[in-house]
């Protein structure tokens, strides 16, 4: 097994106690996106000159001795809606092809004093609108499985480099499931955290919660460890607050027949395709015999799509609304489908729409008195081609707009709980099924050490473990995966050369 392929954990170990260098582990990470990135196009901007002195920097504290930190000398991809100091970051907009931020935000600031080398960006929808990583930057990320499918979204790039083994940790963010449907679809592991557990600087809405920052990985050890280096306090966030990191990392010991699992295939509002919800009834009949009950679960949400619709739009209006008076052409079909939606919502709605989510949670509240874990699938569709912008229709239902078919994350996202997307075999054809996996307001330690102890019991078992894309498959490069880029991104004179290789 290569140094790439190795969990997270493991090469942190591995550094610790001086058994491998993390320069070595650099270059093994970039010759593997050199390899393999030309198939998928998980990875935008590099800056791989400033990450191997990183690395250097990170073996000379090894052998001098020094205080490590739980993440130290791990090359780390980061999300390109998330501002990296000196590394260009478009969002995957036109607009944006020449920023390179002064600072970098709150959480790769956070992660970086855990001893992660920032090497890379990864692939977005423009400016993260929709489940569906492509924008006119830097084109498309194709699916590890089948390049010809999507990957995703809008943590697409994370998920499908994490997947590949080209970097061990990866950072996401989630409003209607951008962690969750990239890590499902491409076979890692997404968690959305409880509002407030990672701080976000950068959040238009301070006290908005249906946006929060997140930690992927390739299995839930890695991300956990990653999730215990991202928490804390900050004065730009209003709703973050100190977390004792010591509750996510290290995990806890869960006894599964202990567990009483609620699972449901739809929450009662949501469009499934009757094949994942074959796919899914099979995870639960499995997983019904390792734990203390498993019974279907009601809980009766009302109307969350239009709930979901008011928030959303606020939320857009919040980030973008000068940009669409200003200079509307710079923002893509999804952001535009979102502004337009907001024209319409009155003060009574928005005021409805916050009701509607506190009712909601306050269902999901009361259902976890009687329930440890709500089990649910991640997506309504096995993947579609990247071609294609949305999933316009689920189980021969026409979509009311471009993301009406994520409604098995955004109900989650309303309650606000800590939700987990988790490898659970392959669906009926034959792509990577995510497990969701919801727990406790606040839980999150709890949550991850029981998917933890779900995944090791998932081991061995072709059903429900993790499904692993064949590598053979992508060592030919898919230059129509750039096919929608319409402009080359502008670099500044501070860019490095080669965040030029990389751009499109």
């Amino acid at each position: 097994m290569s140094l790439p392929e190795l969990s997270a954990v493991e090469l942190r170990r591995l550094i610790g106690s001086r058994q491998i260098s993390p320069v070595e582990l650099m270059d093994a990470c970039i010759a593997r996106i050199e390899r393999f990135n030309p198939a998928i196009n998980a990875i935008c901007a590099t800056d791989f000159d400033n990450a191997r002195q990183g690395a250097r920097l990170a073996e000379a504290a090894v052998m001098r001795g020094q205080p490590l930190g739980l993440l130290h000398g791990l090359p780390l991809g980061v999300k390109d809606l998330q501002d990296t100091q000196g590394l260009l970051t478009t969002y995957g907009n036109i607009g944006l092809r020449g920023n390179i931020p002064a600072r970098d935000n709150s959480l790769i600031t956070r992660l970086r004093a855990a001893g992660a080398i920032v090497t890379a960006k990864t692939n977005v929808p423009d400016m993260g609108a929709g489940a569906n990583s492509r924008n006119p930057v830097w084109g498309a990320t194709g699916n590890p499985f089948n390049p010809a499918l999507n990957a995703g979204g809008s943590s697409g790039g994370s998920a499908a480099a994490l997947a590949t083994d080209m970097l061990p940790i990866c950072t996401g963010s989630d409003t209607g499931g951008s962690l969750r449907i990239p890590a499902a679809i491409c076979g890692v592991v997404g968690m959305r955290p409880s509002p407030g557990m990672i701080a976000n600087d950068a959040r238009p809405l301070g006290w908005s919660v249906i946006s929060v920052l997140g930690p992927m990985g390739r299995n839930v050890a890695d991300t956990a460890m990653l999730y215990a280096a991202s928490t804390g306090a900050d004065p730009m966030d209003p709703m973050a607050f100190p977390v004792d990191a010591a509750t996510l990392w290290p995990m806890k010991q869960v006894d599964l027949s202990r567990l009483r699992v609620g699972y449901t295939e739809d929450f009662g509002v949501c469009i499934v395709d009757q094949d994942i919800r074959a796919s899914f009834r099979k995870k639960v009949q499995a997983i019904s015999g390792l734990v203390a009950s498993c019974e279907p679960v009601d809980l009766q949400l009302g109307d969350a799509d239009r709930a979901f619709d008011i928030l959303r739009a606020e939320s857009f209006v919040a980030a973008f609304a000068d940009t669409w008076r200003n200079n509307p052409e710079n923002l893509g079909p999804n952001v535009r489908a979102n502004m337009e939606i907001s024209a319409s919502i009155t003060l009574a709605d928005r005021a409805w729409a916050h009701l509607e989510q506190t009712r909601i949670a306050r269902r999901f509240a009361a259902a976890f008195e009687q329930y440890d874990l709500i089990l649910s699938p991640v997506t309504p569709v096995t993947p579609f081609a990247w071609t294609e912008l949305y999933a316009s229709h689920v189980d021969g239902q026409a979509m009311k707009n471009y993301y009406h078919w994520l409604g098995l994350t955004y109900v989650v996202t309303l309650a606000t709980n800590p939700t987990i997307s988790l490898p659970c075999g392959t669906d009926e054809h034959g792509m990577p099924f995510g497990l969701q996996i919801s727990g406790r307001l606040y839980s999150d330690g709890q949550l991850l050490s029981t998917a933890h102890a779900l995944e090791q019991a998932f081991i061995g078992n072709p059903v429900m473990s993790r499904p692993r894309p064949e590598m053979k498959t992508l060592n030919t490069a898919h230059p129509e995966l750039k096919s929608i880029v319409t402009h080359p991104p502008i670099y500044g004179e501070h860019t490095k050369t080669d965040q030029a290789k990389t751009a499109v």
